[in-house]
Parts: C-alpha cells; sequence; structure tokens
C-alpha cells in the first residue's frame, strides 16, 4: 500500500512537469515595425511559419503527451497549444499587413 502511495505521488509530481513548452512568437512592435523593410518583413514571415511548424511538431505524440494526459487529460498540453497557434497567427497577421503597407 504504501509504495503503490508512492508511485501516485511520483506520478503527479512527473506529470505536473508534463506540460509541453510550445514556442512563442511575440507580437510586432512599433519599433520593429517602423524599423523593417520589405527584405526584413520577408524574412519575418518565413521565420514566423517556421514557429507554426515547430509548435505541430512539438504537438507530435511523444511520452510528455502520456503524462500530460495521465496528470490533466491533456488539458493543459492542449490549451498551451491552442495559445501558442493563436500568438504566431496574430504576428503572421501583423507582418502581412506590415508587408502590404511597405512593399507596394
Amino acid at each position: 500500500m504504501k509504495k503503490m502511495v508512492m508511485v501516485a505521488i511520483a506520478l503527479a509530481f512527473v506529470s505536473g512537469c508534463a506540460t509541453k513548452q510550445y514556442p512563442q512568437a511575440p507580437a510586432v512592435t512599433a519599433e520593429e515595425a517602423s524599423a523593417l523593410d520589405c527584405k526584413a518583413i520577408t524574412q519575418e514571415i518565413a521565420k514566423t511559419h517556421s514557429i507554426q511548424q515547430e509548435i505541430e511538431n512539438t504537438g507530435d505524440f511523444d511520452g510528455r503527451t502520456v503524462l500530460g494526459v495521465l496528470g490533466d487529460f491533456g488539458i493543459g498540453n492542449g490549451m498551451a497549444k491552442s495559445e501558442a497557434r493563436k500568438k504566431v497567427q496574430a504576428r503572421l497577421n501583423q507582418l502581412e499587413t506590415l508587408r502590404t503597407v511597405k512593399c507596394q
């Protein structure tokens, strides 16, 4: 019985650390928007697409997915992925708007 309790406690500690760390894309700041030229905007868009791909790769099934499901039914990982996707999409939209304004 004592071993079962210790295993349950250890599993709780491990699953608490099981939330995946998704890359975060910051919003485009006013200083960044004024400093970027067309070439730099295109590079930033490419970097942002790379971040999107990294988010999808991080979301692939692995051991942390299993631990996350055991810890909180995967809700934490789902929320983290959703927030990362929202941030990267917002940055991409800002960069596309900036490209429309500056690169015509």
